[in-house]
């Protein structure tokens, strides 16, 4: 819970440590916190992945709802990830669902606007942000929605890939807590930015304050990955008839991975085309604060510093793995050069 000061503190309630007590809890206020986004005078769609979070946001609001909800899913022409995993979540769910297919010319066109909207130069929200912000674009361009539902923010409270890591239980809620904290830095401005944008309504049940309160205040013991599986209590509480059990166990990749492979790989290869390495050191050097270290990361605070000169200092730092950790000590944000990112890839 948080004190008057905002830190987030746990409770370790006796009443609360059994985990079929703790797991009923999860699921009734995730539901709760579903359901009161669904009511809008505008029609409703739903972001969807294929992953965990966001496809128990569409089964809640499909059992809620009672009628086929209309899914989107987005994913690169040569290998998306989610797309297959996306596709039968809504056929589970019997939603009317629409695939967006995007390739190397749409990413790199596309980069300059979605950096504008943003106003970061962080590198794994804009990588993230391409996809969803494309899908929000044809959203926007070829339905009548203008409300959609998103399953951001069950990372910060249920753990990322590299808090697998975490050495300790005070370790986890700590990094919890900072993720958090900075959510308006990061995966919250990428959801508003995204679909804010593309005049779009965001709704975000996994940020339901009565929510948030409650997975904060679970003995961060419990919440450790001592299972074998990450977000094992959100993954418990939704066993039955919620998802197809190959995506309520699915080992997810992150959004800007999960859209294909390629495209963080054409975002680095179009960077490789603009610099030299040696203008890369002498163009990089012209940052004081937070200086670009690759020729992406160059890009990024170029474009952003076309629309947002001078004011770098708005983003405190690049979003990374935890480097304090032991296994976290990477330079580049996706969890793919994690050593744990196992079958998230497939």
């Amino acid at each position: 819970m948080p004190d008057r000061n905002g830190k987030i503190f746990y409770t370790s309630i006796t009443s609360l440590s059994h985990i079929n007590k703790i797991t009923r809890n999860i699921r009734e206020k995730l539901i709760a916190g579903v359901e009161k986004r669904l009511d809008a005078d505008a029609p409703l769609g739903f972001l969807l992945s294929g992953g965990l979070d966001s496809s128990l946001v569409c089964s809640i609001a499909a059992k809620k709802m009672k009628k086929p909800i209309r899914t989107f899913a987005i994913g690169m022409s040569e290998d998306a990830i989610d797309l297959k995993y996306a596709r039968k979540v809504a056929e589970y769910l019997k939603a009317e669902h629409t695939e967006v297919i995007i390739d190397k010319k749409t990413v790199v066109d596309s980069l300059e606007t979605v950096v504008a909207a943003l106003g970061t130069w962080d590198i794994t929200t804009i990588r993230a942000s391409i996809g969803m912000y494309l899908v929000c674009q044809a959203i926007h361009r070829d339905t009548d929605i203008r409300v959609l539902l998103t399953g951001e923010i069950s990372d910060e409270l249920f753990g990322y890939k590299y808090t697998d890591f975490a050495p300790s239980a005070y370790a986890f809620q700590t990094e919890s807590q900072k993720r958090v904290r900075e959510l308006y830095m990061y995966d919250v401005l990428r959801a508003d930015r995204c679909i804010g944008d593309n005049s779009l309504e965001a709704r975000v049940p996994f940020g339901d304050l009565d929510f948030v309160q409650y997975v904060m205040g679970i003995n961060p013991e419990k919440k450790l990955n001592t299972y074998g599986k990450g977000k094992y209590l959100l993954r418990k509480a939704f066993e039955g008839d919620w998802l197809p059990e190959v995506i309520l166990w699915r080992e997810k990749a992150a959004f800007s991975d999960a859209v294909g492979h390629s495209m963080v790989d054409y975002l680095k290869e179009y960077a490789d085309t603009l610099y030299s390495d040696e203008e890369f050191k002498e163009k990089a050097k012209q940052y004081a604060y937070m200086p670009p270290f690759t020729k992406e990361s160059l890009l990024y605070r170029e474009l952003f510093e076309k629309y947002y000169p001078g004011q770098g200092k708005m983003i405190a730092d690049y979003w990374m793995p935890n480097k304090a950790w032991e296994g976290c000590c990477v330079d580049d944000p996706s969890a793919r050069v994690l050593k744990n990112y196992g079958a998230s890839g497939k």
